[in-house]
């Protein structure tokens, strides 16, 4: 019989590795085998969400998706961000790869995460689910690999190092903490709002949560490819190479996180909640609901704060009034323009048979 569950100990278990990773002069977690890079975490993990999957398909459930369509192209481009570094603005480039390495960071809290008392809001059994696992080695497993574990360096340091080493340890602005929380504001107060009140508070903050982080580390197949094209450019970068397979292991190591987080509210949505006042709630109704709010308000909002917040700070470094205009219109003439896909009373297409 194919097993389904496990102990945390076992989702928390490393592979055999030959050869550790390193990022600079820190030793991070995972390593080689036969010369190709492995993911920590990953020997019972792996074959876990596998087996969750597995069954999800042969009951007939659709997975949870988000369409390419649905995912805005990391702003800067590319193209944009090279044309910086080429007129000697290093800051924003800076700033936005130390952002990451900080949200990464951030990544960690997933382990404080409240869940509700599942056997009571819950009408159908969870035994041998991912959803049955969160708290039994999942979300450790998740916070381990985005801010580090002891001695072994995680995302953010990784991050930090792919960052040196393509821009050759470039002088960190002050204010990149200061900054992402001011504009956070808009966002909290969304996430306070109850859309189904009759569910416990934690049952609702919980789907909102792996949610959230699920539209993030979707997205993020967007930032490995725009930080592996950047960093791995010869022309600009200092060490190329190893800037460009740091995050490339970043981008290995994600799969995992989106694999679990889907299936988790895959298998929440196939059951039927239970309310405080014991009142019966679809969890496809739930789930469904939650997750294209926070999809699209992620498309939407984020891009724009990101665009207006550097095309402002482009001006702010340029001291010569004319040569600032002049490579901000250059700049922002090689914007993609792109615009979320689906109106605003639109049904989102988030599953996948």
């Amino acid at each position: 019989m194919t097993k389904l569950t496990y102990t945390a100990e076992e989702l928390l278990a490393d592979d055999a590795f030959e050869a550790p990773l390193w990022g600079g002069k820190v030793r991070c977690h995972g390593g080689y085998i036969d010369g190709a890079y492995v993911s920590p975490r990953g020997l019972h993990r792996r074959p876990a969400i596998e087996a969750w999957r597995a069954r999800l398909r042969e009951e007939g459930a659709p997975l949870i998706h988000i369409p390419d369509t649905y995912v805005p192209p990391h702003y800067p481009s590319y193209e944009q961000a090279k044309l910086l570094l080429q007129e000697g603005l290093t800051e924003p480039v800076t700033r936005a790869l130390t952002t990451i390495s900080i949200v990464e960071g951030f990544g960690a809290r997933i382990r404080e995460v409240h869940l509700p008392d599942f056997a009571a809001e819950i009408r159908e059994d969870i035994s041998g689910t991912a959803l049955a696992h969160l708290d039994q080695g999942l979300f450790e497993a998740h916070a381990r690999d985005e801010a580090g574990h002891r001695d072994q360096g995680g995302h953010k340091q990784m991050w930090e190092a792919a960052r040196d080493a393509g821009l050759d340890a470039p002088k960190i602005p002050g204010d990149v903490l200061l900054r992402m929380m001011g504009g956070a504001g808009a966002g909290g107060r969304r996430a306070a709002e109850r859309v189904f009140p009759q569910l416990s508070s934690r049952m609702e903050q919980m789907v909102t949560f792996i949610a959230n982080i699920l539209v993030v580390e979707t997205f993020a197949e967007d930032v490995f490819a725009w930080a592996i094209e950047l960093l791995g450019d010869e022309e600009i970068m200092a060490h190329p190479v190893e800037a460009a397979h740091l995050v490339d292991c970043v981008r290995v190591d994600e799969k995992p996180h989106v694999d679990y987080l889907t299936v988790a509210l895959s298998e929440l949505r196939m059951r039927t909640l239970i309310g405080e006042g014991g009142e019966e709630v679809s969890g496809a109704e739930v789930v469904d609901t939650i997750f294209s709010r926070q999809l699209r308000g992620a498309a939407t909002s984020r891009p724009r704060d990101t665009r207006e917040r550097l095309q402002g700070e482009i001006r702010e470094l340029i001291d010569d009034a004319a040569r600032a205009s002049k490579l901000a219109s250059r700049f922002e003439s090689m914007d993609s323009g792109w615009t979320f896909p689906a109106a605003e009373d639109e049904q989102l297409d988030i599953l996948l048979a």
